[in-house]
């Protein structure tokens, strides 16, 4: 049985849902509300992959196919003369317009004489820490610490080790939160964690494994290995019912 889609998050509802060729008498061309969004925060907004996938809450790989699968659609229906009309998908509208916007991810855009000027700026990035070997610690929910780094610049600023405090599971959310932390690179992690690091902004990056300094360096480069459904493996062993790594 396949899995259910993951819900895309967009920030906005288009004014217009029809655009209409004159004269057309060809099938209409849907274009969905996550393809829509796609086309907005690339390029409308000009954020890198990276951040677009950060904001719908989607790996890069999917963010890239939803992009090319918008950009495919509009060009046919310019190309060819097809009405275009905006509707469905799998989406939820979040009411958190800043996140929408510019102000949540490495990277923001200023327009200056129509030409892009990127401009790095500050985030604050968890890893779960194993420090006895320095690794990416596989239980999210069991983590007993959380490495920090801030990043800036396209580098890591300053890194520390902070303990959860006895914290666990859902809880560990509301500790990443207090970290100010945007984004959490992790092992493996269970859907009721998800949707809470999703309800509260922090993108994640699971199913990853070794060095933690390593995994910070990759995800700097556009190139952190990671799972973008990765589900919980660990029933049964401490816990009953869902799981919530």
């Amino acid at each position: 049985m396949p899995r259910p889609v993951r819900k895309r998050t967009i920030y906005q509802k288009p004014d217009c849902t029809f655009f209409a060729a004159e004269g057309s008498q060809k099938e209409t061309v849907q274009l969905t509300l996550d393809e829509l969004e796609a086309l907005r925060l690339m390029d409308e907004v000009g954020l890198d992959q990276a951040g677009c996938a950060l904001r719908m809450h989607v790996g890069r790989s999917t963010f890239q196919n939803i992009l090319n699968g918008a950009r495919k659609k509009v060009a046919g229906a310019l190309v060819h003369g097809r009405d275009i009309e905006i509707y469905g998908g799998q989406v939820e509208v979040s009411d958190d317009a800043e996140l929408g916007c510019c102000t949540f991810a490495l990277r923001t855009l200023d327009r200056v004489g129509g030409i892009s000027q990127r401009e790095e700026k500050e985030m604050k990035l968890a890893v779960t820490y194993d420090p006895k070997n320095g690794e990416i610690f596989q239980h999210f929910g069991r983590t007993e610490y959380f490495k920090v780094y801030d990043l800036a610049d396209g580098k890591v600023q300053k890194s520390e080790v902070c303990s959860t405090q006895g914290q666990g599971h859902g809880a560990l959310v509301g500790v990443l939160q207090q970290l100010g932390a945007e984004a959490v690179i992790c092992g493996g992690i269970g859907g009721g964690a998800q949707e809470g690091l999703k309800k509260a902004g922090i993108a994640f990056y699971g199913g990853c494994s070794g060095q933690a300094d390593q995994a910070v360096a990759d995800f700097l480069a556009d190139k952190l290995q990671y799972q973008e459904d990765i589900q919980c493996d660990h029933h049964g062993d401490h816990h009953e019912g869902d799981c919530h790594h």
